[in-house]
């Protein structure tokens, strides 16, 4: 294929064309931003190029446009999930302890392999991860990497509420300077357009036996299941049973637990399915933020009095975790099978990441598509 022919806008205007998608003009918008970047990468010699950043609510088509560019790329590039990378980045800080400027001297090395760096669902609630972006951000663009982002934010809007957000402040305005910021927004969710339904969240009735045992058995043939515990990293997690392809476990084994999105990752690197039994009502109400005195950042002495926490519900500690589970089997196309007390719409409506969860439904939502997976050995038969 030529360079002409494999382009973002060739490649939207085939979807549009032959697989049948809907034309949206936001997207079509989007994709003439992308394809100014991919030109510019494209000509001899040609520096300064400036980054994408796609934001726009949930299912409007960011990661498909992003993925679409990515693939086009005629030059070195890196195309990882907002928390891949983010793994990636404190994996490689500690092997550069002692090194005199850590993060330049990695982002030197990025800037030796590739030339795009694409990360997709930037989001940012840890104050780690802000105190290292805030730096960060500006030494891969300093060093030529071109960056190309999705969000369900506008940069100026990213950890909003953040404690010490003035040291991720750099960043954002970096990104602004550096990168044309584009709305994704055609007003529809295309993860909802029609097409054949697969069941993968049920609601808990008392008369009737767990589906998910009947899942389990699909996935590994009415193979005897095996009952000991996972242990990831020295830690363990309780399961209902496990086979060659699935995990099934209890949500609290695996939410409320002490468990982070690089446990996720371990889980999806060995199992094709995950089965979630027991999913409670995750909506509460916030409870007032309590008062933090005499708090130090850990990077340099603050002088720090008093500040307020975060509202949190119960619940939210777990919810974020879920999140970061769906995150990650979505992004590596592992079904997750849910058996829930509450439905989805009602899984949570109340709490303090009300607006980070609208991703998570969404995405929940598509899971109930057999587009999102294809069909595995017979299993996802119903219309």
């Amino acid at each position: 294929m030529t360079p002409a022919s494999r382009s973002p806008m060739a490649a939207y205007q085939q979807a549009v064309g032959a697989a049948g998608f809907r034309h949206d003009e936001a997207q079509w918008q989007a994709t003439q931003c992308l394809q100014a970047c991919f030109e510019a990468l494209l000509a001899e010699g040609a520096t300064g190029c400036r980054g994408v950043y796609l934001w726009g609510p949930v299912g409007r088509g960011k990661t498909w446009l992003m993925d679409q560019f990515h693939a086009c790329l005629p030059v070195p590039a890196r195309r990882q999930h907002f928390h891949h990378f983010m793994s990636w980045v404190h994996q490689r800080l500690f092997q550069l302890n002692g090194t005199p400027d850590p993060l330049k001297a990695l982002a030197l090395q990025l800037a030796g392999e590739i030339r795009v760096l694409c990360f997709d669902e930037l989001f940012v609630s840890d104050i780690g991860d802000a105190i290292i972006l805030g730096r960060l951000v500006q030494v891969l663009i300093d060093v030529g990497v071109v960056l190309v982002v999705t969000s369900n934010q506008p940069p100026h809007l990213l950890y909003p509420d953040g404690f010490n957000r003035e040291r991720f402040v750099p960043a954002i305005a970096a990104l602004q300077r550096h990168m044309d910021i584009i709305l994704v927004d055609g007003g529809a969710d295309h993860r909802l357009h029609p097409g054949r339904c697969v069941q993968r969240y049920w609601v808990r009735q008392a008369t009737v036996d767990s589906p998910l045992r009947e899942v389990f058995c699909q996935w590994e043939g009415h193979m005897p299941a095996d009952h000991r515990d996972e242990v990831i990293g020295g830690r363990r997690i309780r399961v209902l049973g496990r086979g060659q392809r699935v995990l099934w476990c209890r949500f609290a084994d695996v939410c409320e637990a002490a468990l982070a999105a690089t446990d996720f990752m371990h889980l999806c690197d060995r199992y094709q399915a995950l089965l979630i039994d027991d999913v409670p009502s995750l909506s509460a109400a916030q409870r007032p933020g309590l008062i933090a005195r005499g708090t130090e950042d850990g990077a340099r002495r603050i002088d720090a009095g008093d500040r307020t926490l975060p509202s949190l519900s119960i619940h939210d500690d777990s919810v974020r975790r879920f999140i970061a589970l769906v995150d990650e089997c979505y992004d590596r196309r592992v079904p997750l099978y849910l058996l829930a007390d509450v439905p989805l719409e009602r899984l949570y409506d109340e709490g303090y990441l009300t607006f980070a969860f609208r991703r998570t439904h969404s995405r929940l939502q598509e899971m109930q598509w057999a587009r999102f997976t294809p069909d595995v050995a017979g299993l996802d038969e119903q219309a």
